[in-house]
């Protein structure tokens, strides 16, 4: 199974932008979008179509218009569908779509930002330690998960430009940083630094100071899975060559049970 995550930052801008097409290039078997900022009915018939492709589709839109949201775009219609968290705090602002694909659920996640006055960080925070308490609740049956999308921090030094510059900036708080490490104490695992523990490479950048152009990027988008998927890992990518959007895509490879009988 391909999954392919990104953050388009409108999906309407990115459509635009062709950044579709590099996509459906890559052939993937889930797309998870972030950050879309759209309901479908605001898209146009082309733009729809663009997306589909003959995708099963999946919106969790945010209430208030043009912010936020999540898009699920599945190959094979997955067994179970489940939108949001299951309150308001969280649901209004369309953070979360789960998708069951075989013995994995799914999690496209878009994590809060805590702002750069730290006015959201309470939130950003408490959203943190209300999804893990689900995982755990999760793992604690047996259930092997994916969660995967924008966290909207950077976990260690190596995973931006300039750390010591952002020591206080939302992304790379200390307390914002300690939520990764009990994500990974939880029994997830980030499987890029996993598979790559001295690899830098960045999934965001600025739209100021030519930053991409720069490299002066930060690493905030993840795939965290089950220990006991690990092993079932074929790769995982960073796509930071593609343009389309302020976050680039990134890219996952998972040995699924119902690929060993096609």
């Amino acid at each position: 199974m391909k999954l392919i995550s990104w953050n388009v930052n409108g999906v309407r801008a990115w459509l635009d932008k062709g950044a579709v097409d590099w996509v459906w290039e890559q052939k993937p078997d889930v797309l998870l979008l972030q950050e879309i900022k759209a309901r479908p009915e605001q898209l146009t018939s082309e733009q729809l179509g663009a997306l589909r492709q003959g995708y099963r589709d999946y919106w969790h839109p945010a209430s208030r218009p043009g912010y936020s949201g999540v898009a699920t775009f599945s190959r094979r219609e997955p067994e179970q569908v489940h939108l949001g968290l299951g309150g308001a705090l969280y649901d209004d602002e369309g953070r979360v779509i789960a998708s069951r694909h075989g013995d994995v659920l799914l999690f496209n996640i878009y994590f809060p930002n805590g702002q750069r006055d730290h006015g959201r960080l309470s939130y950003k925070l408490d959203f943190y330690a209300d999804l893990l308490a689900l995982c755990d609740q999760l793992q604690a049956r047996g259930e092997k998960i994916i969660l995967c999308g924008d966290f909207n921090t950077s976990h260690r030094e190596i995973d931006l430009r300039n750390p010591r510059e952002n020591a206080n900036t939302s992304g790379f708080m200390p307390e914002e940083r300690a939520w990764i490490d009990r994500y990974l104490e939880h029994g997830l695992v980030d499987i890029y630094r996993l598979r790559y523990p001295e690899r830098v490479q960045y999934t965001w950048w600025t739209y100021r100071f030519n930053a991409r152009q720069r490299n002066i990027g930060w690493r905030l988008d993840y795939f965290l899975i089950s220990q006991d998927l690990v092993e079932r890992v074929k790769e995982v990518s960073i796509h930071d060559d593609v343009q389309g959007s302020d976050h680039c895509p990134v890219s996952l490879e998972i040995e699924m049970p119902q690929d060993e009988d096609e």
